[in-house]
């Protein structure tokens, strides 16, 4: 990698654009994340990623997150928003509102808030396709069940 002369790129396999956070890393603020990201360490503050975020069983979070898809077993107190899913997976805590299409929790994981399971998570810059919020209780004969 250092040697005068080699051109060749470095070439990992395996976990590629892959970003683990280590237990003992502590990190205060807001930070921005693309692609998959493990996170075993702590964070106080905001958390932005695009790609599978996952919090290890040894991470502790304290503050709200944004990402498309999260994965967790760790801590965590804040307002969660996911775009395509959010799973809770034993021992994990999550103790604040979340807001995804999908929400999965294990037995044994622990979740106390709130939940929107909204069909799409639309960014506050983002209108709906048509500009309109669709409502299901409008639609009361799509809701019910057929008549035996």
């Amino acid at each position: 990698m250092w040697a005068r002369g080699n051109t060749q790129p470095e070439i990992m396999t395996g976990q590629e654009g892959f970003t683990f956070l280590a237990r003992g890393v502590v990190f205060r603020g807001t930070i921005s994340l693309e692609g998959d990201v493990r996170i075993d360490g702590q964070i106080e503050g905001e958390i932005q990623s695009t790609g599978t975020l996952t919090i290890g069983e040894h991470a502790v979070i304290t503050g709200d997150i944004r990402a498309d898809i999260l994965v967790t077993s760790g801590k965590i107190k804040g307002t969660i928003i996911a775009s395509e899913k959010i799973t809770i997976l034993k021992p994990g805590v999550l103790i604040g509102d979340i807001r995804s299409p999908s929400i999965s929790i294990e037995v044994g994981a622990v979740f106390h808030g709130q939940s929107d399971m909204s069909a799409a998570i639309q960014s506050e810059d983002q209108p709906t396709s048509s500009g309109q919020i669709h409502d299901p209780a409008a639609y009361p004969k799509r809701l019910r069940a057929p008549d035996s």
